[in-house]
């Protein structure tokens, strides 16, 4: 369905399609499952194969499916709006940490214990290479364009947009679990035990829950995949770089 907007774009959003078989929604979440434990837990040194190879195989079951490039996100027509609303927000989220990194009460949260011992060399890798080739691409295709679209046929496009995310902040389960040992705001609260690593996983659930939802609006209002990955890339991107400024303004501190 192509709906107007009032930016002069055209949004695309799939119609209900009463009747389709939940099996190809099932296989997609099942591969979901296996990439998170392989890349998480089993195979992790292959993050980059397990993201690139999901990113084709759970785009071909949406399209098996019977998604089309518009239900998809990925039309060449809605490029543009997608690039347009990428940009703005990863300027804006570049606003946003730079005046948090620098504020005292909010400049602990940036700290990140495995970013502040990274090498330049791995910083670019992470944050230019591995962050939107492999966690960017491979979570916007599987949760904004595949998984999204085939919910959305089937139980339209709230349910889509709530169920899409909920899944989306259970996916960050596995990744959080040592997240209380690399942030100091976080493991502060019980010096590691169980209690500040519940608090870091559930936080982590709420907080790319609520991401999703965000994501899957911007993907809703631009048409556009495009626009769900600036923004997911600046959430992460602009992270490493400003991780990487308060570990050093602390040493700086430190050693004064």
């Amino acid at each position: 369905m192509d709906d107007g907007w009032p930016f002069g774009w055209g949004v695309a959003l799939p119609e209900m399609e009463p009747g389709l078989s939940p099996w190809p929604l099932v296989a997609v979440l099942v591969l979901l499952v296996m990439i998170n434990v392989a890349a998480n837990k089993a195979l992790p040194g292959y993050y980059l194969f397990w993201a690139l190879g999901g990113s084709v195989v759970v785009l071909m079951l949406g399209i098996m499916d019977g998604s089309t490039w518009r239900d998809l996100g990925m039309s060449p027509s809605t490029w543009l709006s997608g690039f347009m609303w990428g940009m703005a927000t990863i300027l804006l989220v570049f606003l946003i940490y730079a005046v948090g990194s620098t504020w005292k009460k909010t400049r602990s949260a940036f700290h990140d214990q495995n970013i502040a011992g990274l090498s330049k060399p791995r910083l670019f890798w992470q944050s230019m290479v591995e962050l939107p080739i492999g966690t960017v691409l491979f979570e916007e295709i599987a949760f904004r364009a595949v998984l999204w679209s085939m919910l959305a046929r089937r139980f339209g496009i709230i349910n889509a947009t709530i169920i899409s995310s909920i899944l989306f902040g259970l996916w960050h389960i596995l990744p959080s679990l040592d997240l209380h040992l690399r942030h100091s705001a976080i493991g502060g609260v019980d010096a590691g035990g169980w209690w500040s690593r519940t608090v870091a996983i559930g936080g982590s659930v709420i907080t790319t829950t609520i991401g999703g939802i965000v994501f899957c609006l911007l993907r809703i209002v631009s048409g556009s995949l495009l626009a769900p990955m600036g923004l997911h890339w600046a959430t992460n991107g602009w992270g490493y770089l400003f991780a990487r400024r308060v570990a050093a303004k602390n040493r700086k501190i430190a050693e004064e």
